[in-house]
């Protein structure tokens, strides 16, 4: 069951000022040297980036990607008729890009699958193709998934497709996603989430659509760990995969305080083992929460923290990169009154205290990023960006980070 302080009532109170995990004083800086500028390194990263969206696409967001050798592989939404994404726009459509990293040249392009779209096993419905996701399940294949989605018309589904990076070429059948809760093990739909959360406690009414693979994927204890979200419910819960790389295991939720809808979260575990997720608030005064576990099964109540002051309703990241941890989110702080427009990057070796090394700052703004290392010892980040819309949803960039 999710544990429940009463401490931490009224929430809006704590929120402002309760938690633990603030930034270090130059003084006590481990991580950076001395007269390091956040906006200056971000400023070049920023610089190198390159679009890795086709032509004709008037929206894209919320790309994803693996590094395989010397390419990377970018998966993206994308549409060819306006800017933005909707789950309710039956012509949004999920895409891959391979990108020879060396050069950063963008190499081939695949549209691979779309509303309505028929495979030699099956046709997808008409619907959304939405929020995709990328893994590389062995050393020939990548598997790609996705939602598909019509809101108020039916369960959204989430399915999977093989990609082979030796032949280039896409599997011929797509298959159904399983999710696994503590009643069974079902197709991945929202209304089996909704009941998993509903029996630890969950009190938010059930939505058709909006259930995501959400965060990046993280290897602990020799297996893949994933947040699950339902972005239109607010549901936030630790995920497990199977080692066929079709199943995922529900093993915690965190949606207290019921008076918040918390969602789009991102997780990891800490040096001591135990683990540390940050929650997107979407309302209120739309700042970030965390909650934390000891087992990434019973969570605590979510709470702000004074590293976050000022956060905005977005994707927040939370990766480890060699013994260090980047923790990314979106600020609240507007540029010539751009949403998402600022980005901040903390480090931290323990995930208690943290320093400034990034700050993005532009008006094509820095929204919904990934991060992934090359294995050698080079980060890389694909992110949403734009120029005119108020959106600014119109392409994926991609570029080394450091």
């Amino acid at each position: 069951m999710l544990s429940r302080n009463p401490l931490l009532l009224p929430f809006v109170a704590v929120c402002a000022f309760a938690g633990f995990g603030g930034g270090l004083s130059a003084a006590e800086s481990k991580l950076l040297p001395a007269g390091w500028d956040a906006k200056a390194e971000a400023d070049k990263v920023l610089g190198r980036l390159i679009n890795v969206t086709k032509p004709q696409v008037k929206g894209a967001h919320d790309a994803e990607f693996v590094i395989v050798g010397d390419k990377a592989y970018i998966v993206a939404e994308a549409n060819d008729e306006k800017p933005g994404e909707a789950a309710a726009w039956p012509f949004v459509y999920v895409t891959l890009t391979v990108v020879d990293v060396p050069t950063l040249k963008v190499e081939t392009q695949h549209d691979f699958a779309r509303g309505g779209q028929a495979f030699g096993n099956v046709t997808l419905p008409v619907g959304a193709c939405f929020v995709p996701r990328i893994l590389k399940l062995n050393e020939s294949t990548l598997r790609l998934y996705f939602a598909s989605e019509e809101p108020a018309k039916r369960q959204s589904v989430t399915w999977y497709l093989d990609y082979d990076v030796k032949t280039g070429k896409f599997a011929s059948e797509l298959h159904k996603t399983k999710i696994k809760t503590a009643a069974g093990t079902f197709d991945m739909e929202p209304l089996y989430f909704h009941a998993d959360a509903v029996a630890a406690g969950f009190t938010r009414k059930p939505v058709d659509f909006g259930l995501y693979i959400f965060d990046s994927f993280k290897w602990i204890d020799g297996q893949w760990h994933v947040t699950l979200n339902n972005y239109p419910g607010g549901q936030n819960a630790l995920g497990r995969l199977n080692a066929a790389g079709d199943t995922f295991e529900v093993l915690g939720h965190y949606n207290q305080p019921a008076e918040l809808k918390l969602t789009e979260s991102s997780a990891n575990r800490l040096p001591d083992g135990s683990w540390l997720a940050i929650c997107r608030q979407e309302g209120g005064n739309g700042n970030y929460t965390f909650s934390t576990s000891p087992d990434g099964r019973t969570w605590s109540v979510n709470e702000c923290r004074p590293l976050v002051p000022n956060g905005a309703s977005s994707k927040p990241t939370l990766d480890k990169f060699g013994d260090i941890y980047y923790l990314g989110w979106q600020e609240s702080t507007r540029i010539n009154n751009v949403s998402r427009s600022v980005f901040n990057i903390e480090v931290s070796k323990d995930g208690k205290g943290w320093e400034r090394k990034y700050r993005f700052e532009t008006e094509k703004s820095f929204q919904y990023p990934a991060f992934h290392d090359d294995g050698a010892g080079k980060i890389y980040v694909s992110v949403t960006q734009g120029d005119s819309d108020a959106s600014r949803k119109e392409r994926i960039m991609f570029g080394r980070l450091e």
